[in-house]
């Protein structure tokens, strides 16, 4: 009698696990076809989670300043100037969550809460702070040749001075990464406008996955052979992107930023699918894994457990990333703490 009852869990264990494997070949095949870069023109907002609930009212506020602005843009500059950390302090004196230097802050800072002084450590004060500093930047680059936006971010780096003697962004390497790393980065804050395109390392990055199935958890394993092997959950979806060239950050809340946030309904197999303490704030997240298709992820849940599949939906789903390489690599080297599980 045990010995049947083993034997129907077994044939029903292969038949799930080749349910989905059907599942995540047939789902992402469908999904090759679909493209999507967001409509011309439509106006930039946040997609839903990507900016912690305390800051999301102030940036959405403030980064409709101006044309070359947007509220998506603002969160990029604010997220790479200091992971949302209102007391971040640079060796180089720049100063809370907006890293405004002395000098500028005397020049360009605002009273913006109406407490009766300019805090650059508010960040009530330093966000529109640093909107209005980006939108009087744009007005005196305003007449240089090229985008409009990449001017600005190029004079917020280099100077407004230097644009202009460039004719657009300066020759210099900072300059022209901090450009490209902020326009980058704003995809990963923005709502998506239409569906967004597979990651073509998708597919890559399920199947490296899928021959981990059954590896016992390790917290803080990101599978070396001292380990045995083992992985913990972002150490996962790390080494399983790293598989096909996409190099993630270490710990989940840093992977977050990956890439655009499509919506629960538009996910594809190989989404980075997030689970978070506080669904308004994703510097709470504390475990990730991959989508694989139909509701399912592979994961590496916890301490006695191992790598397995695991349905997406629960109560502390805050949302997902779609992977893309250039979002990887704009993703600054220092960000907040994060968690991994």
């Amino acid at each position: 009698m045990a010995r049947r009852v083993w034997l129907v869990l077994g044939v029903c264990g292969a038949l799930f696990l080749s349910f989905l494997a059907l599942l995540v070949v047939g789902t992402f095949s469908a999904a090759a076809g679909l493209s999507g870069n967001g409509a011309d023109g439509a106006s930039v907002t946040l997609a839903k989670g990507a900016v912690p609930e305390e800051y999301a009212a102030l940036v959405l506020k403030w980064g409709n300043q101006c044309p070359a602005l947007n509220p998506a843009l603002l969160a990029a500059q604010l997220y790479q100037e200091s992971g949302w950390n209102a007391h971040a302090q640079s060796g180089a004196d720049a100063q809370g969550i907006a890293q405004f230097i002395p000098g500028t802050w005397a020049t360009h800072g605002m009273d913006a809460n109406g407490d009766g002084r300019a805090d650059v450590w508010d960040p009530q004060d330093a966000i529109p702070s640093a909107a209005v500093y980006d939108c009087d930047l744009a007005a005196y680059v305003k007449d240089v040749p090229g985008d409009a936006t990449d001017n600005m971010l190029a004079a917020y780096n280099a100077g407004a001075y230097a644009v202009i003697q460039a004719g657009g962004v300066p020759p210099y390497q900072e300059t022209q990464n901090y450009v490209r790393s902020i326009s980058t980065l704003a995809e990963s804050f923005a709502a998506p406008v239409a569906r967004l395109a597979p990651s073509e390392q998708a597919a890559g990055a399920i199947n490296w996955a899928q021959t981990k199935l059954g590896t016992k958890y390790l917290w803080g394993g990101t599978g070396t052979a001292e380990e045995g092997g083992r992985f913990d959950c972002s150490g996962l979806t790390q080494a399983a992107y790293h598989s096909v060239g996409v190099s993630l950050p270490r710990v989940a809340n840093d992977q977050w930023n990956a890439g655009p946030h499509p919506s629960r309904s538009e996910l594809l197999p190989g989404d980075l699918v997030f689970f978070a303490y506080d669904l308004a704030d994703p510097r709470s997240i504390h475990h990730v894994g991959i989508y694989v298709g139909g509701g399912y992820m592979i994961d590496a849940p916890h301490t006695g457990a191992v790598i397995r599949f695991d349905p997406v939906d629960s109560s502390d789903y805050i949302g997902a990333t779609r992977v893309t390489q250039a979002g990887a690599e704009a993703l600054p080297t220092t960000t907040a703490a994060g968690a991994s599980s």
